[in-house]
């Protein structure tokens, strides 16, 4: 009875031993080729970079990861002073990954069903990933001297080769997407297709309609509902979302408070250099029409409060300015689908957008137009 009693009580303390934390990971790994007494780390992308979520030392060729993950997230196995990137799906559960260091693209990934799918998507495009990388080792220095002798024909001809290439990647990705719909990696492809804008955004939403809701809720999902609703939001000729936002003064004022017979919105920075050039024509443009009904709201993407009211005395904007100090993050910018600045969007007394992204004498000139001004 004791010897029974001691095997039961040993399995009971493995399995406890194997079990994870809700939200836990352990990644068992082996690094072939790679010596013992190297460091490995798992690391996740934040907006500040690069955050490790642990690290081990390879022994005997073999490492142990572990940590726990905020939801499901892109992760990259990476090896002191190697050249090994290795991305992987981190969630929860156990994951298994064989990193072989001479060959990192047949390098193995498993253990949970987001794992075991991205591997599967690896596979099935590796032809394409050689037939790729075939062709820039062949036709790399072709290109080159073409870009150096401004050679059209050539750079073109090379490229549109080259996209064939592409294009059987993006219809590979698309039928991954919809025979995977709860598949976080499917999430992340669409993210890129967005960020490509190889699909409208109607597309875009079929595709993401046809989603698990459990993917649809991870960090990736939720930015491209936001960008999505932003996208169909911010259209010429519909309303423009109202927003407010904190003064430099520390009020708050709204966009539907500043509005004109003509406003125009203006994304904006003190760190952006093109911004910064395009204000003497802004204020001369102010200068001109606000007697006649024009004003102007300034939303700035910066993250330094001092440097963003330098920057307003500096230039001269006298018009109202609002700035959540939250950069890139800014949450008027993503609700206006702005990707880069500087940008405008031009409205007319009813509030609906015209226009955007006008620049010189053609802004001026729908400015006036607007306005009734010869």
């Amino acid at each position: 009875m004791k010897k029974i009693a001691f095997i039961i009580a040993s399995t009971l303390l493995i399995v406890s031993c194997n079990n994870l934390k809700d939200n836990e990971f352990l990644i068992s790994g082996t690094a072939n080729g790679v010596e013992n007494g190297k460091k490995v780390f798992i690391e996740v992308q934040t907006e500040t970079g690069s955050l490790a979520k642990d690290t081990a030392v390879v022994t005997d060729g073999k490492f142990e990861l572990k940590g726990i993950t905020d939801g499901i997230d892109i992760g990259f196995v990476r090896i002191e002073n190697e050249e090994i990137n290795l991305p992987i799906i981190l969630e929860e559960g156990k994951i298994k990954i064989d990193i072989i260091k001479d060959s990192i693209h047949k390098s193995t990934l498993g253990g949970t069903p987001n794992n075991e799918k991205f591997h599967t998507f690896n596979l099935e495009t590796r032809a394409i990933s050689e037939k790729v990388a075939k062709f820039e080792k062949d036709n790399g220095p072709a290109m080159q001297k073409a870009q150096m002798g401004k050679d059209t024909v050539t750079i073109n001809k090379l490229l549109k080769e080259y996209k064939k290439f592409q294009n059987e990647m993006n219809e590979y990705s698309k039928k991954f997407i919809k025979n995977n719909p709860d598949a976080y990696l499917s999430v992340l492809l669409l993210e890129n297709f967005l960020t490509r804008q190889y699909l409208t955004p109607e597309e875009t939403r079929t595709y993401f309609d046809g989603l698990n809701k459990e993917v649809k809720e991870t960090k990736s999902g939720k930015k491209i509902k936001t960008t999505l609703d932003a996208m169909t939001a911010i259209v010429i000729g519909k309303p423009a979302p109202n927003f407010s936002g904190p003064t430099p003064e520390g009020k708050t004022i709204s966009l539907k408070e500043t509005l004109g017979k003509v406003t125009i919105i203006d994304f904006w920075a003190s760190w952006c250099g093109p911004c910064r050039a395009e204000n003497p024509s802004v204020v001369a443009l102010y200068n001109e029409f606000h007697p006649q009904g024009l004003n102007i709201i300034g939303v700035s993407l910066d993250k330094d409060a001092k440097k963003w009211k330098e920057a307003i005395a500096k230039d001269g904007l006298v018009w109202p300015h609002v700035s959540n100090l939250k950069f890139w993050e800014d949450p008027i910018a993503k609700q206006y689908n702005v990707q880069s600045i500087p940008a405008t969007f031009i409205l007319d007394e009813k509030g609906n957008i015209v226009a955007k992204d006008l620049r010189g004498e053609e802004l001026r000139a729908k400015v006036a137009a607007l306005l009734g001004v010869k």
